[in-house]
């Protein structure tokens, strides 16, 4: 399964468009919150049959999007938040918490506008930055691949706009 995992896109498009387009097929697309309208439009950019997984940001302030999803995708547990509510700008404890707590061994966020990819005990975070906004040095657009093979086992990838 071939999963674009994207966040902070902040209603500027051009990038989202353009890496929905280079990555194309993919299986699902989960966006992290601060899309700020767009998801009306989002489903029209992929391809037929393509899930779509997206939760509320900070930003999304009239939106009727969840705050957070729990989802199982091929074996794994997998919960979503824009992470602004556990405090991810001071550091990623409390999602890493709160994810072994619900039993998920996969938890993703944006917020930071800073990738992130880890792994404490079970769990393993991941922040595929923004892709209209980045603030991580060098500050390059940024958005993560994730790959769950037939045995299970899962790979990601960090890709970044020049």
């Amino acid at each position: 399964m071939k999963i674009l995992i994207v966040s902070d896109t902040h209603r500027k498009d051009d990038h989202l468009k353009q890496v929905i387009k280079e990555q194309a097929p993919f299986d699902m697309l989960i966006h992290l919150g601060d899309i700020e309208g767009s998801e009306l439009e989002i489903g029209d950019w992929v391809d037929e049959g393509c899930q779509l997984q997206i939760v509320m940001g900070n930003n999304d302030f009239f939106s009727t999007l969840e705050r957070e999803v729990e989802l199982e995708v091929e074996g794994h547990r997998i919960l979503l938040t824009h992470g602004h509510y556990y405090n991810v700008s001071l550091g990623p404890e409390w999602l890493y918490q709160e994810a072994e707590e619900r039993g998920c061994d996969i938890a993703m966020y944006g917020h930071t506008h800073r990738p992130y990819l880890g792994k404490r005990g079970n769990v393993t975070l991941l922040n595929p930055g923004s892709l209209s906004y980045p603030r991580q040095e060098g500050r390059k657009p940024s958005y993560m691949m994730m790959y769950i093979k037939e045995d299970g086992s899962v790979c990601y990838e960090q890709h970044f706009i020049s």
